[in-house]
């Protein structure tokens, strides 16, 4: 930006009138202002400046985004970086431009422009974690989340990893630790590091086994905790210990069926078990090109994967639904598939929808109903086969029974899983 040229009076005396004005400006007026007295005062009014084009790209009243919300949070950008680079207030009002511009960038599809933006956010994060002695490097969590995106995945598990090391010695805070271990375990998991993807879950049931019995937690959100660690034990051919940690869940649910929680939480906890049931898919290749970032909620989603993960799911009920008459006819060679297959867009129905309506919860109790009878279907087709298939969805159904605070079917289904895997209690 050129701050040299000569200004008209006019429009100076114009542009301080409408920030003097006692009546409300609108953004526009605002940005209109600012722009001219930048020139003249930049120190001053570059960063509000700055602020002041965020401002107009969305309508936070409203809810509703600039048509040309990209191209003035890109000004945005710029005029942050024409900050003078020794003025302290210019790393962040810098980080605020580049964070609103990447989210455009990613809604808009145009990722990898959106992760070198990450990138330079989490560089000045560092160099303001340095100054200041704070170990917690802002942006991080971003850049992870854009790395797995972009199908690097051991470059995420390294930034998550570096992440949890900054803030697991702060403790849950609220909660806040769990999503980051969610994240974590995700993110090591993409990236083939088995022995560290269990002791991270292992970090996170142990956090919440706490926080439950010190009556700072949801007992559902350790239950859900438990549940995706014996999965990722079974995964990672632990099956044993697998065993012992389905018992372990339980004791927890049969307590809860019996008692139910002992105060009453927000719901938060739903999205919790969204966030842990989304490991419920592990099968299925990664499709081509980006995909959601593993382990986010789905509230963090950009709008573009948001829309990708909308389009899967038509594309995944479109197989479903020609596998179907194919299974019926030849069970041998497709019944198996389809079980996968339908459970893969269960799960992936879920985690999208992330308990939004009552609707919603009628429709994933449809899905996760069918995916039972599929289950069984195979199971009296193959017993060898559907044995394992049916408990795994069984307790999927049984984990979404207790979200919906159904406990006394989602006991049902947890016991009739561990008679299908010989694991009945003694």
């Amino acid at each position: 930006m050129n701050h040299s040229r000569k200004v008209d009076q006019d429009d100076i005396v114009r542009a301080r009138n409408v920030l003097l004005a006692s009546g409300r400006r609108t953004p526009r007026e605002e940005v209109d202002a600012y722009r001219v007295l930048a020139q003249v005062g930049p120190a001053a009014y570059l960063p509000l400046l700055a602020r002041a084009l965020q401002r107009l790209s969305y309508d936070t009243g409203s809810g509703r985004k600039h048509a040309s919300a990209l191209a003035l949070s890109e000004e945005a950008v710029a005029v942050a970086r024409s900050i003078d680079a020794a003025e302290p207030a210019r790393a962040d009002v810098l980080y605020r431009a580049l964070d609103a511009c990447q989210r455009e960038l990613y809604d808009m599809g145009r990722g990898a422009e959106g992760l070198m933006m990450r990138a330079e956010m989490v560089g000045i994060g560092r160099a303001q974690a340095e100054l200041s002695g704070v170990p917690s490097v802002r942006g991080l969590r971003e850049w992870a989340a854009g790395l797995s995106d972009a199908g690097r995945y051991a470059e995420a598990a390294d930034v998550m990893t570096e992440l949890v090391a900054a803030v697991l010695p702060d403790g849950p805070c609220g909660g806040a630790l769990a999503w980051s271990l969610l994240d974590w375990i995700a993110a090591l998991h993409d990236a083939g590091r088995s022995a560290e993807t269990l002791a991270a879950f292992e970090t996170l049931v142990s956090m919440e086994a706490a926080e439950a019995a010190n009556d700072r937690s949801s007992m559902l959100c350790h239950l859900y905790a438990l549940v995706g660690y014996a999965r990722m034990l079974d995964t990672h051919g632990r099956g044993e210990q697998a065993s012992l940690v389905r018992h372990e869940a339980l004791t927890l649910l049969t307590r809860l069926a019996d008692t139910g929680e002992r105060n009453i939480w927000s719901a938060y906890q739903s999205s919790f078990w969204g966030g842990a049931f989304s490991g419920a898919e592990r099968d299925r290749p990664a499709p081509d090109g980006p995909r959601p970032p593993s382990g986010a909620a789905p509230m963090h989603w950009s709008n573009d994967a948001k829309r990708r993960r909308s389009g899967s799911l038509h594309a995944l009920r479109e197989e479903v639904d020609t596998l179907a008459p194919r299974a019926a006819e030849d069970p041998d060679r497709h019944l198996a598939e389809l079980v996968r297959l339908h459970h893969v867009l269960t799960v992936r129905s879920a985690v999208h929808g992330e308990w939004r309506t009552h609707r919603f919860t009628e429709h994933m109790r449809s899905l996760f109903d069918d995916g039972v009878s599929l289950a069984r279907r195979l199971y009296r087709h193959d017993p060898a086969e559907g044995a394992r298939a049916l408990a795994r969805i069984l307790i999927d159904r049984s984990t979404f029974h207790a979200a919906a605070r159904d406990l006394g079917p989602a006991l049902d289904d947890f016991r009739q899983a561990l008679r299908h895997l010989g694991e009945e209690a003694g």
